[in-house]
């Protein structure tokens, strides 16, 4: 029998799981990229783009052709910024709001396939162990580090592999 090793498990899970999740999401026409912002703007409404960058450690000028292919859809708007009229804060819209309970829902039936072989019990513990090792690795809670990847490539929506 061939030893299991963590390492390579993670990293073929990994990416198996973003393809996997690429592909649900491809029926709302999203890509995980996208998904991640929408989510991380549920959390921080009127963040502005360039907060937005840094918690996503992008440069802003890439996350801005990222943004407009949200405000395109109607997902997402830019508000000027009380504060500073230099900076947009972003703002989810209606639509913004509807795709993600849509995007929940995926994500939903994506862990569930996902994790269908174990109990609730074990998704617990495998929950608390890998966020032990993520915290340990220095990596942001709730931002795929995958956004960094994106600095460099040109998006393909509906396709593209990244966070969500």
């Amino acid at each position: 029998m061939e030893r299991a090793e963590p390492a390579f498990l993670l990293a073929q899970l990994g990416a198996h799981a973003a393809s996997q999740f690429a592909e649900r999401l491809k029926i709302l026409r999203l890509a995980p990229s996208d998904a991640g912002i929408l989510r991380l703007l549920r959390t921080a409404a009127g963040i502005s783009q360039q907060e937005l960058a840094g918690k996503l450690n992008i440069h802003p000028s890439r996350l801005v052709a990222l943004l407009d292919n949200l405000e395109k859809g109607g997902f997402l708007e830019r508000r000027a910024n009380p504060d500073d009229r230099r900076l947009y804060s972003l703002h989810l819209t209606k639509l913004g709001e509807k795709v993600l309970g849509e995007i929940g829902k995926v994500a939903r039936e994506h862990q569930e396939a996902l994790l269908s072989a174990l109990s609730v019990e074990e998704r617990q513990t495998l929950a608390s162990l890998l966020l032990r090792v993520a915290d340990q690795q220095g990596l942001v809670r709730g931002v795929h580090p995958g956004y960094q990847r994106l600095a460099a490539a040109k998006p393909s929506r509906a396709t593209d592999e990244e966070p969500a």
